[in-house]
């Protein structure tokens, strides 16, 4: 690398769709630093590409032929090929990927070879839907660049430390030993906020604080002072709160039915449970939050109803597994965008625990503290950074190797 040439690294974020890589610079003594990032959605059917410099600068708005973009490999390079003609004499040193599951036996990022490629291959049945697209990503920067630092951040590692009891299932105890347990999700999302809360309000990152990450994906995280002690998500990325297109937590006797008496194969049972439910199933209209926010149908309304309902419920299992709440923290795509579901959280959750909302700190473009004056529970808004936290991580990695 000539003196000329800027250090950068590349963080890839793979989903069974769609491909998000973010670059960013290096230095001597700073954490990584945002530089650009894109997003190509819609692999194998309508591929669209978007990217931004940091400063929010549009690069590219392109669409692509099923042909032009038919699987992860190929998308990898569409967005790497835009960003990289934005930037002049960038040299990727390191690439972190977004690895949803690390079973019982990754707790921290890692370094990835061809034994560790193995090992998270073998762990794709307890995420089918998520683990095969990481390891696409990983086999297209193999293909392009064989000889750089390639790093694996999971996103299970931040619940790894709960107490056991947190993590058992009511299946016989060999079968937790075996690794049947719950893990728990959005760790990176959740560590992001864990990192940034004491320097936002120290006081409340020290007590009993409710993350909820509302997206596409969503789910709660119970943290005592910063550390994780109770999620909703457990063994697989579909427990707990209703999604986008997944059905969250769900009687099990329902997929014995479903299996039995509408003779449902385990590929349309799995498509039905990851693909066919949720805001999507509910209000036969879209997945999309923010589509249902701005319809008048009823499924519309059902859809958003019953989100509003079992995350409320939601937060109250997990106080009790904290023991009280001082705060809760908004994050993700519908925390941070949707006031209306924040509104009609935070209304719920007011019966029992002494909180109360300011409408126009809610309703801000820029919401942080939404809580009012006298509410002893505080309720904050804080964009979250898995981009972010996956460079620091590669960052890290990148230079142990150098030393």
């Amino acid at each position: 690398m000539s003196i000329s040439e800027k250090p950068v690294i590349i963080v890839v974020n793979a989903g069974s769709s769609s491909i998000k890589l973010s670059i960013y610079t290096l230095s001597d003594n700073e954490s990584p630093r945002l530089a650009a990032h894109g997003k190509l959605e819609g692999i194998g059917s309508h591929p669209e590409l978007n990217a931004q410099l940091a400063d929010g600068t549009n690069i590219a708005n392109e669409e692509f032929s099923e042909q032009d973009v038919p699987d992860h490999h190929a998308a990898y390079g569409k967005v790497r090929e835009v960003i990289k003609a934005e930037l002049e004499d960038m040299t990727p040193v390191a690439v972190g990927h977004r690895i949803v599951h690390g079973g019982m036996t990754f707790s921290e990022p890692v370094a990835i070879d061809g034994a560790i490629r193995e090992q998270l291959e073998a762990l794709i049945p307890l995420a089918p839907l998520h683990q095969p697209h990481n390891l696409a990503g990983i086999d297209a920067v193999s293909k392009i660049a064989p000889d750089i630092l390639q790093v694996a951040c999971f996103d299970n590692a931040f619940h790894h430390d709960r107490p056991e009891v947190s993590q058992l299932t009511g299946l016989p105890y060999r079968y937790y030993q075996q690794g049947l347990r719950r893990y728990g999700f959005h760790g990176l999302s959740y560590e992001y906020i864990a990192k940034v809360l004491p320097e936002i309000d120290p006081a409340l990152a020290r007590g009993k604080v409710i993350v909820a990450h509302l997206g596409n994906g969503a789910s709660l995280c119970a943290l005592d002072n910063c550390k994780s002690v109770e999620t909703t998500m457990s063994f697989t990325a579909l427990d707990g709160l209703p999604m986008g297109t997944r059905c969250g937590a769900l009687d099990p006797g329902a997929l014995l039915f479903l299996q039995q008496q509408h003779e449902l194969s385990d590929d349309e049972l799995q498509a039905l449970l990851y693909q066919q439910s949720g805001l999507k199933g509910l209000s036969g209209i879209s997945s999309d939050m923010e589509e249902l926010l701005a319809s008048d149908e009823e499924g519309a309304r059902r859809a958003i109803d019953f989100f509003v309902y079992r995350a409320a419920q939601a937060f109250g299992a997990l106080a009790v597994a904290l023991g009280g709440l001082d705060g809760v923290v908004f994050t993700g795509g519908i925390g941070e965008h949707a006031a209306p579901i924040r509104r009609a959280i935070v209304n719920k959750l007011a019966a029992l625990f002494p909180m109360c909302l300011d409408d126009a700190a809610n309703q801000a473009n820029d919401p942080a503290l939404i809580s009012s004056e006298g509410s002893r529970v505080q309720v904050r808004v804080i964009p979250t950074d898995e981009e972010g936290m996956l460079a620091e991580h590669t960052w890290r990695l990148w230079r142990a190797a150098r030393m």
